[in-house]
């Protein structure tokens, strides 16, 4: 579903864009508000009962504890209490916390005694963590160069504007072990936030890795100087081998270059193999029949 955007952004008046740290830590205490108070938490953080006291939920009566286990920090439970002193990896830590615990009720009974409210006993953790993720996305990508919250739970790094699509483009599947599930983990790591030059730097390296799996294949439908020249970026730049003739003072932007035209290359040669292997079996059909 496309984001709505009312009237200021609309008119380019208010892009949302680059705002404070502050005002992050007041968007995400206001979101886990929303989904608290419609009892999305019930099912970690238990109910206050006016007869039975708290009943527990699965974060079990020590909550404050329970995020210093997971988290190894002090001072981020309650999130009433320290959410204003919250930073960027604070506030990321909470938020991937809170997407494990988050679950959407579905069936409970109403305690009317004194308004108690609604006991649930059933829960959707899927419907729960989707309808989180939409309203956290909403803020995150605006967040400074831009974040999401994935569909497991990460925090990753949106991408570069007008070139993000490669990272949520789906290749067509071709080969699981050495294709498909190398280039799913690269976009990983190249995304995961605070992702060291070294890491993003091993990202491009296992692209490389699969162009030269598809090597062979490339041959066939590529002139060979083209061919060379996707090799020589890698050889040249001191991320495939070691030596002194290599190329070293580059930054995150020519990684960046380089992660992209390499993904972009291997989702057009992974369809231009597929395309011609599916005409080559087309005609071997039709040669049986012509026989």
């Amino acid at each position: 579903m496309t984001k709505r955007q009312y009237y200021s952004a609309r008119t380019g008046k208010n892009i949302g864009e680059n705002f404070p740290i502050e005002t992050l830590r007041e968007l995400i205490f206001r979101t886990y508000h929303f989904f608290y108070e419609k009892e999305y938490f019930q099912e970690a953080f238990g109910k206050m009962c006016v007869d039975a006291g708290l009943i527990s939920g699965t974060c079990g009566s020590d909550i404050q504890g329970y995020f210093l286990r997971k988290l190894r920090k002090h001072s981020i439970w309650p999130i009433d209490d320290f959410y204003t002193n919250y930073s960027d990896d604070d506030i990321f830590d909470v938020i991937e916390l809170l997407f494990d615990l988050v679950s959407k009720p579905i069936e409970g009974t109403y305690h009317d005694w004194s308004d108690c409210g609604w006991h649930y006993s059933d829960f959707d953790k899927n419907l729960g963590q989707e309808e989180f993720r939409v309203e956290i996305n909403e803020i995150l990508r605006d967040y400074k160069q831009g974040y999401e919250l994935s569909n497991d739970g990460e925090v990753l790094l949106l991408g570069d504007k007008g070139l993000s699509f490669l990272l949520e483009a789906k290749i067509p599947e071709y080969d699981l072990s050495n294709v498909d599930n190398r280039v799913e983990i690269a976009i990983l790591k190249f995304r995961r936030y605070r992702a060291s030059l070294n890491e993003r730097k091993d990202a491009v390296r296992d692209l490389t890795d699969v162009l030269e799996y598809l090597r062979p294949q490339i041959k066939e439908h590529m002139f060979s100087k083209d061919e060379s020249e996707l090799y020589n970026i890698a050889n040249n730049f001191a991320i495939r081998h070691h030596n002194d003739k290599q190329k070293k003072d580059y930054d995150a932007l020519w990684l960046s270059w380089i992660f992209y035209i390499y993904l972009s290359t291997i989702h057009m040669m992974v369809r231009t193999i597929k395309k011609a292997e599916s005409s080559e079996g087309r005609r071997s059909i039709e040669s049986k029949f012509t026989k």
